[in-house]
Order: C-alpha cells, then sequence, then structure tokens
C-alpha cells in the first residue's frame, strides 16, 4: 500500500485549501496518520510513503487532468511508478522519527531526480547513450568505493559539486561514508544520490570537486581531500587546492570544518575512455 504524508505545518495549509483533510487540524491529521500506520503494519501490510509535497502536487495533477482534491489524485500521486529510487518503507517508526527520516528521503529523491535528468542530457539518446550511461554510473561507483577504501575506518562525509550540461547548472549531494573494517554500506538513498550527482558531472565534462570530509572524532583533527572535476576526469586535489575549495564552500555558506587539516587527494579509477563497441565516454 502506498501513502503520501504532509510533513510541514505550512504545506498542510496549503493543500487543505483543496478539502484533502476533511477540516482536521495538522496535529490532528498527524495522531490519525500515527494510528492508521500502527494498525496496517500490525496487519502486516507493507506500506510505502512518500512526502506530499505541495507543488510537486498540483504539477501532478495538473499534468494528469487529476482533481487536487479528488482522493484518486492521492492514490495516484502516492504510488507514482516514476518516483526516483526503491520505495521508502515504514518499519514502525514513531512519528517524531519517521517525518525527518521521510523529509530526508525526499530531499535525496529530489537531488536524484534532477541529477538523472542532466545525466541523461549528457549521454545522449539511442544504444550509443545507453552503453554511456552504463559506464558512467559504472564509474562513479567504483570512484564512491575506492575513497571509501582510502579514508581508513570511521564516519566520513562525501561531497560532490560539478555542473551539468544544460546553462552550467549546478548539480551537489552529499552522503555519509561509514567505513567499518575497510569496507563501506552502500549509503541508501544519499549515497544512490550522490553516484548520480558524480555520474553526471563526469557525463557532462564540467567542472566541480569531489571532497571527503574525515572522521572528525579520529585524534589529529578531521582531515579533509579532495578531487578536482574536469573534462569527465577527477584527479587528486593538492593540499593548496582543498584549502581554496573549502574557503570557496565558506564563500557559498558552508561553516569551515572545525579542527580541518587539509590533505592531498589520493589516486582514484581512472575513467575508461571508451565502452563496448568502442564508443568514447567522452
Amino acid at each position: 500500500m502506498a501513502l503520501a504524508l504532509v510533513v510541514r505545518a505550512a504545506d498542510f495549509a496549503d493543500l487543505a485549501g483543496y478539502g484533502l483533510f476533511g477540516g482536521l487540524s495538522f496535529r490532528a491529521y498527524l495522531r490519525r496518520v500515527a494510528v492508521q500506520l500502527r494498525a496496517l503494519a500490525g496487519h502486516g501490510v507493507e506500506v510505502h510513503l512518500r512526502v506530499l509535497d505541495p507543488a510537486d502536487y498540483e504539477e501532478y495533477c495538473e499534468a494528469l487532468g487529476f482533481d487536487p482534491g479528488g482522493a484518486a489524485a492521492r492514490v495516484a500521486y502516492a504510488a507514482d511508478p516514476e518516483l526516483a529510487g526503491e520505495p521508502f518503507v515504514y518499519a514502525g517508526q514513531r512519528l517524531a522519527v519517521l517525518l525527518p527520516e521521510l523529509v530526508d528521503d525526499h530531499r535525496a529523491r529530489v537531488r536524484i531526480s534532477i541529477a538523472m535528468a542532466a545525466l541523461l542530457a549528457a549521454v545522449g539518446e539511442g544504444p550509443p547513450g545507453e552503453r554511456r550511461l552504463v559506464a558512467v554510473l559504472r564509474h562513479a561507483v567504483e570512484v564512491r568505493s575506492a575513497v571509501a577504501a582510502g579514508a581508513g575506518d570511521g564516519l566520513h562525509l562525501l561531497t560532490v559539486r560539478c555542473h551539468g550540461p544544460e546553462d552550467g547548472e549546478e548539480l551537489t549531494s552529499a552522503t555519509d561514508l561509514l567505513v567499518e573494517g575497510g569496507r563501506s554500506g552502500t549509503g541508501g538513498r544519499d549515497g544512490e544520490a550522490f553516484c548520480v550527482t558524480l555520474a553526471a558531472g563526469l557525463a557532462a565534462g564540467g567542472a566541480g570537486a569531489v571532497v571527503l570530509h574525515g572522521d572528525p572524532a579520529v585524534p589529529g583533527g578531521q582531515v579533509v581531500r579532495g578531487w578536482a572535476l574536469h573534462a569527465g576526469r577527477l584527479r587528486p586535489m593538492t593540499v593548496r587546492e582543498v584549502l581554496d575549495e573549502l574557503a570557496d564552500d565558506v564563500g557559498r555558506g558552508l561553516p569551515f570544518p572545525p579542527a580541518a587539516v587539509p590533505g592531498p587527494g589520493f589516486p582514484l579509477p581512472v575513467s575508461p575512455g571508451r565502452q563496448d563497441g568502442g564508443e568514447p565516454l567522452d
């Protein structure tokens, strides 16, 4: 079963004008949602959730000719097969835990959708484009794995900033990188968003950067390393370049990492120059 939930009071107020909630207050709506979720889970029903975002919902209804106030619109929106990635499955969390998790999932899905659109535009159409798409996504996953292997154990933060093919659109993504015993997990939805965003930057051939913020709990300070993205390739940054990148982040409104220790990037897998069938990747 699929449900779309409102997670913010302001969004609830925007959508209430369509008569979706039968005069309920936001607090009463959340209480009803909690009861409904517990009842469904108690009966063994797997519930897939997504955020009911007003702007996206209205655009969806307009595109498909739905009445935004009708039950059919909400049902169709909740189960939209075009939603990026695997479904968010309710696991019995309290709403205080569930809603922030659902918001994070929603944000990652938006990043995936935007980056995938840029990636598809960059690789082109037809069989050559399909082969290039597979190759560049595979390479992005290899890069993430190589960074994890060189990061050392701990909880790190991995970010990417790059440009898509249309009007220099900047794409950004970030994912936690938990490394234990030299191994890391997939990173969930954020890990997927990171790989798709990096793949878009690689395919578009624009400028950008990948930055690894080391675990701040490790003795000796938080080691920060970086790689410059240019013309579809990643190369290790120097310490000076890492410092410049951190300074640029501050200029974009991000805080300077406390006790940061800039370090050079280490070698990463080289993007293959050719793909199956001899098609060039860039």
